[in-house]
């Protein structure tokens, strides 16, 4: 059944400036606040090996310190107005935010431009930061699940770039200096591979001209696209002391953003959305497998994955991955009405709620306009995701199972267990 039209779903003023940098405004009259983020088209996946954690360096340093501003001075500016500043580094963008009065979105962008245009990197505050990173490099690392993630990136796709983790390697973040920060932003932040979005109570032509002012000078450079990764599949594991689990995560190709293809979504629904998806109804509720696991589809505009992941008991491991193997092979034999009927209308909530939180409004349409140049409104993806038949989502299952999995196996091991699951997933 099509989705009523929904609300609040007014498509953007979306506007280029002359060096390729794009503006995103949402007006948002019922908000008395706004939220403000500027994504630049740089990640892990775009780090040379020695640069793997870069990105996230640089995130950390952008507040450090400007041509015009110590970090003491970056934050007070922000918080004398009460405003909250944030950042994060991912695969495929760095993102910097700040969330205040909508009155103050002005002074908001012209402050992002400092922080995303002139920073100085200063060395003193680089040897600081660099501690603070280690640490949390460490914290990263004591984390079976996270180092799970990681294994699996690279059973996923072996060297290449999409595989590398976002926080880097120890050994990098040692030996990156204030050169080489300076370098990689150059060389990664400009124009044509930045998106500012503004979403609240504000006049876009305001929102424009500010824009202009803090952002209209940077050189326009060349877009950041990266070549898709191809899917390799394979077993790896790793014990992990002091976990007395199993942790897995395991998955098979999907179609990259560029695809637009909303088939594995909704096959990642169907198998592993909410308590009454055959995942989590046979392995948490009937048999008492995990008491965590979950299934998503992990898409970038370089790649896709379609992935579970769950933490259990040892003596219990073998039982879990030929449970999971046994729903694969029911999948790709036929999708349940009720599943596929639960999985649409999901995704439906999903999409809409997400439309809801200012900040993921504007990290999508800084998505589509790197991969797809438009911002596209949530209707027509619900549209879109509605409109593929339930066999489209069976097809998909088939084609992922024709392909070698991913396995990645992290705490307690268990001897041959995944070369059991491949087995098993092939006896169908």
């Amino acid at each position: 059944m099509p989705m009523p039209p929904t609300g609040h779903d007014a498509a953007p003023v979306v506007a280029t400036l002359g060096n390729g940098a794009r503006v995103v405004v949402y007006p948002l009259p019922w908000l008395d606040s706004v939220s403000l983020s500027v994504f630049v088209r740089t990640g892990s996946q775009h780090e040379r090996r020695r640069e793997n954690g870069i990105s996230h360096v640089v995130e950390h340093m952008a507040f450090k310190g400007t041509a015009t501003r110590d970090c003491q001075r970056i934050n007070l500016d922000a918080e004398r107005l009460g405003a909250e500043v944030n950042a994060h580094t991912d695969k495929d963008h760095t993102a910097f935010h700040m969330h205040g009065l909508a009155q103050h979105a002005g002074e908001f962008i012209a402050m992002l431009g400092d922080i995303v245009r002139h920073g100085s990197f200063p060395a003193d505050e680089l040897e600081r930061e660099r501690q603070v990173i280690l640490h949390e490099l460490t914290d990263d690392e004591d984390d079976p699940m996270s180092a799970a993630y990681k294994l699996f990136d690279r059973a996923c796709f072996g060297t290449h770039a999409v595989a590398q983790p976002v926080i880097g390697t120890r050994a990098n973040i040692e030996r990156f200096t204030r050169d080489d920060l300076l370098a990689y932003v150059q060389r990664q932040y400009s124009g044509e591979n930045l998106v500012l979005g503004v979403a609240g109570r504000v006049d876009p032509d305001a929102m424009l001209r500010a824009a202009e002012q803090a952002f209209g000078g940077m050189p326009r450079g060349e877009a950041r696209a990266v070549a898709e990764a191809p899917f390799l599949g394979g077993l790896k594991q790793r014990r992990h002391a002091g976990s007395s689990q199993s942790h897995v995560v395991l998955g098979f190709p999907l179609p990259s953003l560029r695809a637009d293809d909303c088939s594995g979504a909704l096959a990642a629904a169907v198998l592993g959305e909410g308590m009454s998806s055959p995942l989590l109804d046979q392995v948490r509720e009937r048999r008492g497998l995990a008491y965590y696991t979950a299934c998503s589809a992990d898409v970038l505009d370089s790649c896709g994955q379609f992935v579970i992941e769950a933490s259990t008991a040892p003596a219990q491991l073998d039982e879990f991955l030929a449970e999971v193997a046994r729903l694969l092979r029911a999948q790709a034999e036929r999708i349940a009405p009720v599943d596929f009927e639960r999985a649409r209308n999901q995704l439906a909530v999903r999409s809409l709620r997400a439309q809801e939180r200012p900040f993921r409004r504007l990290e999508d349409a800084a998505q589509d306009l790197f991969v797809h140049g438009r911002v596209r409104p949530r209707s027509e993806w619900i549209a879109r995701m509605q409109a593929v038949p339930a066999e489209a989502v069976r097809l998909a299952f088939e084609r992922m199972l024709a392909r070698p999995a991913a396995l990645a196996l992290v705490g307690k091991l268990v001897a041959g267990a995944p070369q059991r699951f491949v087995a098993q997933l092939a006896s169908g």
